[in-house]
């Protein structure tokens, strides 16, 4: 049989197409130096920084990320078990970037940094993924921060108000309460979810003991949180490169949601809108700075000024400026951060402290003083502040909370006069009696956040001196029965200050009626 030449031809060129497609080609190296989550590779000359490699290892493949680049070898972290990687183990490069799956999979679950389960649940079959470190967006992108991020914490809501898009630390010592300040902030997000305004909210914890983290999820089970939450955890018994990228695949996650308004508001699955607004917690951000401390010094990078590396302000700045508000032309979306620092002795001039108040708009401080003192939550009211201010607040809120701000700062002066055992005037000890009501009215329990119409009534009766005849030990009680009337026969002052967010003279006057009618027949119990 007689095979023509174009036929033979042909055949020849099927088998070089198919050839050339199963042909995989790659850089390889192997592993010089290995220990600590860092290896260090001899032969990717042409590895670039920030690249994804693959150590193949006698237990299967391990993840890693190239740091250093140095003249005969390169530096790399190990996402994952580092202790299955070997010395002389074969290391492949990817030509990629880290990135972590993404998506409305992702709610209601516990991951690990690079996006592995970490619950019971099922497997995450998510299908898109988003680069872990990203530039964020440039001025262009972005418009002013204009609305509320409502915490339902009255002390912070009041006075140093949060807006979509806003970066704000949380700062004070260990035990001083700056979990449950973002944890009340997450659960009160919980009256939003299924409207136009729902916030998807991402809760990292780094470097933190498990049971603790164990504690945060059930918490927020319990109060209905973990539907629209996504908890990431690099625990204490984690590796360092763990705890060092934990923070930026966590935004990452959020970034997917603050996108997701851009060419029109899609659905999720169970027909709710899909979110544009997620609201970032890093728990806490000096623990991930000890981190990457650990691997600068074993990458033998110099160290600076308090051991930690020059590079470590950059480390939080290019995370934290991701936080953003977009622009209407981008949907309108925005990611909101609340970073953790913890202090050593209430010393915010710190190295880490200072980098991190730098960077954000603003910071609460917790004080041991107050928290010990039964002032829960310890807010300092003359460090704590926010650069978005009145813009991140309803009108009514922003009405009435200006002079709520005077009244602390003023009471807190004369407090310290008071104490000298001098004899006050009327007027002074009015000041005094009423600085007291508001303290007392700003305590809120942990893990029961209050809807702003709320707050601002309570405020409202507080700087209108409502409190005023009010023993002191009588004023949560005054609080909670003054909010259950206005949730029944004051109900209609309520709803329409519910549908303005704003006190006219109409609504003032039906307010201030419908006060003292209840002060009227209102009697302390015991």
């Amino acid at each position: 049989m007689k095979i023509k030449t174009d036929e033979i031809a042909s055949i020849i060129k099927q088998e070089i197409e198919q050839y050339s497609a199963d042909l995989e080609v790659s850089e390889v190296g192997r592993v010089v130096e290995v220990g600590d989550g860092i290896a260090r590779v001899y032969g990717l000359s042409n590895a670039m920084a920030g690249e994804l490699v693959e150590f193949e290892t006698s237990e299967g493949s391990v993840m890693g990320q190239v740091m250093n680049l140095e003249t005969d070898t390169v530096g790399a972290v190990i996402y994952g078990d580092y202790l299955a990687v070997k010395e002389g183990d074969l290391v492949k490069s990817t030509s990629r970037l880290l990135e972590v799956p993404v998506g409305e999979q992702m709610l209601g679950r516990v991951v690990d940094p690079l996006g592995k389960p970490l619950d019971a649940g099922p497997a995450l079959n998510a299908t898109e993924t988003r680069k872990v470190d990203i530039i964020a967006p440039g001025i262009a992108e972005r418009q002013p921060v204009t609305e509320p991020l409502q915490t339902g914490i009255k002390a912070i809501d009041a006075m140093i108000p949060i807006g979509r898009g806003q970066r704000e630390l949380i700062i004070g010592d260990r035990k001083t309460g700056k979990t449950a300040v973002a944890v009340d902030t997450i659960i009160n997000q919980k009256q939003y979810w299924g409207t136009e305004e729902a916030v998807v909210c991402i809760y990292v914890a780094v470097g933190q003991k498990e049971s603790t983290v164990a504690g945060v999820v059930e918490t927020l089970k319990e109060n209905g949180a973990m539907d629209y939450t996504i908890v990431v955890n690099a625990a204490s018994s984690d590796p360092a490169p763990m705890q060092y990228v934990a923070p930026y695949s966590g935004c990452a996650m959020g970034e997917y949601f603050m996108w997701s308004g851009k060419g029109g508001q899609g659905t999720m699955a169970d027909g709710k809108p899909m979110p544009k607004h997620a609201l970032l917690v890093y728990d806490d951000l000096s623990k991930q700075a000890v981190a990457y401390r650990q691997l600068s010094l074993l990458l033998r990078r110099p160290p600076g000024r308090e051991a930690y590396p020059g590079d470590v302000f950059y480390l939080h700045s290019r995370l934290l400026e991701r936080a953003t508000k977009l622009s209407d032309d981008n949907g309108g979306g925005s990611l909101t951060a609340l970073p953790v620092i913890e202090t050593q002795e209430g010393d915010v001039s710190a190295y880490i402290p200072t980098n991190v108040i730098s960077i954000t708009d603003g910071q609460i401080y917790l004080e041991p003083e107050l928290f010990f003192s039964g002032v829960r939550p310890a807010i300092n009211v003359g460090i704590s502040v926010s650069r978005v201010g009145g813009n991140a607040q309803i009108k009514a809120m922003k009405k009435i909370a200006g002079s709520l701000r005077l009244d602390l700062a003023a009471y807190r002066e004369l407090e310290a006069f008071a104490q000298l055992g001098t004899e006050l005037d009327k007027a002074t000890q009015a000041q005094l009696d009423r600085g007291a009501r508001m303290v007392e009215l700003l305590k809120q329990p942990q893990y029961v956040p209050q809807e702003v119409v709320d707050q601002v009534i309570s405020i409202y009766a507080g700087t209108k001196g409502f409190l005023d005849q009010v023993e002191i030990k009588d004023v949560p009680q005054f609080e909670a029965d003054m909010l259950k009337y206005f949730q029944t026969v004051g109900k209609p002052v309520r709803d329409e200050l519910a549908s303005k967010k704003a006190l006219d003279d109409d609504l003032t006057s039906s307010l201030e009626k419908a006060l003292n009618e209840f002060k009227s027949g209102w009697k302390p119990e015991g």
